[in-house]
């Protein structure tokens, strides 16, 4: 057993695009859940239709890959509207049951043969990386140390999404440190009190879902940007697995769900490669068993964070709706 390998593998996640990604969809779950107390279950939803209007701008339209990431974000933004002004009048549950069904109604429209020219269908879609890689200034050749060394096409990715997700804290930091942030975080204690003080409460909601969509889409679109995209990524699961992310950090916080990411992907790719090399010493348990493991122990570690630690790392606990 190589623990020096498994720990540079482990390492190495800090900086990986999709470490950078779930940091931006738990920031973006973090002003819909955590501030204005939007229970939205669709969270992969969001982030399938980032990345799929991306690449479907790029190979279908023939975008630059700027001009196709504003696409995807432009998407995100379109199906917020449609889903947010019939589902947010509910409260609750009722709004978890209808965005995760929305998500994966999303997920079955990219899956379908029906679109199977525009979609991929099960293959997914490739070969639209050219014009985001020939723009990339850095000159070839190999860099860094440990286990952060690159190439200048890993690093253009990680330079992106790092800027990316700079932007998108700094925005959202700025937006809950303003009038309109404290009028999110009034809804998420009363929404009741807040109407009654003249707001409108439900554009206040839409516009809360529409900019957390906003950025679990750029998650998508950094996603996107080194792999293949795939509507087997986009699944439930996903969606759990940023929920773990934004609670671990702390909800209601602005850098918690980065911290958060970066301890979630950590741990994942640590367990990822020390439980398959435990099982050779453990005849009771296959690699398979192993690999799978790791999604059990992290449902465990879910169930005891709500328990005893529900506001997070940074978290205040008298900010969670579901602690009061």
């Amino acid at each position: 057993m190589d623990f020096l390998q498994i720990l540079s593998n482990a390492g190495a996640s800090l900086l990986a695009p999709a470490t950078l990604a779930y940091a931006l969809a738990a920031l973006g779950l973090a002003v819909q859940f955590g501030f204005t107390g939007l229970l939205n279950m669709g969270v992969a939803g969001f982030m399938a239709i980032g990345a799929y209007g991306y690449a479907i701008s790029i190979l279908q339209f023939d975008f630059p890959w700027w001009l196709a990431a504003l696409t995807g974000l432009a998407a995100s933004a379109v199906f917020a509207l449609i889903l947010g002004i019939p589902a947010l009048r509910l409260r609750g549950d009722y709004l978890a049951i209808v965005t995760i069904a929305a998500a994966e109604v999303v997920r079955l429209l990219f899956l379908t043969s029906a679109f199977d020219d525009v979609t991929g269908s099960a293959d997914g879609l490739s070969g639209y990386h050219e014009s985001f890689r020939g723009a990339n200034p850095i000159p070839p050749g190999t860099y860094g140390f440990g286990p952060w060394t690159y190439n200048q096409t890993d690093w253009w990715v990680r330079i992106m999404g790092l800027i990316v997700l700079a932007l998108g804290v700094v925005a959202v930091w700025r937006l809950m440190s303003s009038p309109w942030g404290r009028v999110i975080k009034g809804i998420r204690e009363d929404e009741d009190a807040v109407r009654s003080l003249g707001k409108n409460v439900f554009s206040y909601k839409l516009q809360a879902l529409v900019i957390g969509g906003l950025l679990m889409a750029a998650g998508g679109i950094v996603y996107a940007m080194e792999r293949n995209v795939n509507s087997g990524v986009y699944v439930t699961s996903t969606t759990f697995f940023i929920y773990t992310a934004l609670l671990l950090g702390g909800a209601a916080t602005v850098f918690g769900p980065l911290v958060g990411s970066l301890i979630f992907w950590v741990l994942q790719t640590l367990l990822s490669n020390l439980l398959p090399a435990l099982s050779q010493l453990l005849p009771f348990m296959t690699q398979i068993q192993a690999s799978t493991l790791r999604f059990i122990l992290t449902g465990v570690a879910l169930m005891l964070l709500v328990i005893f630690r529900p506001q997070g790392i940074f978290g205040n606990k008298k900010e969670l709706t579901f602690v009061k």
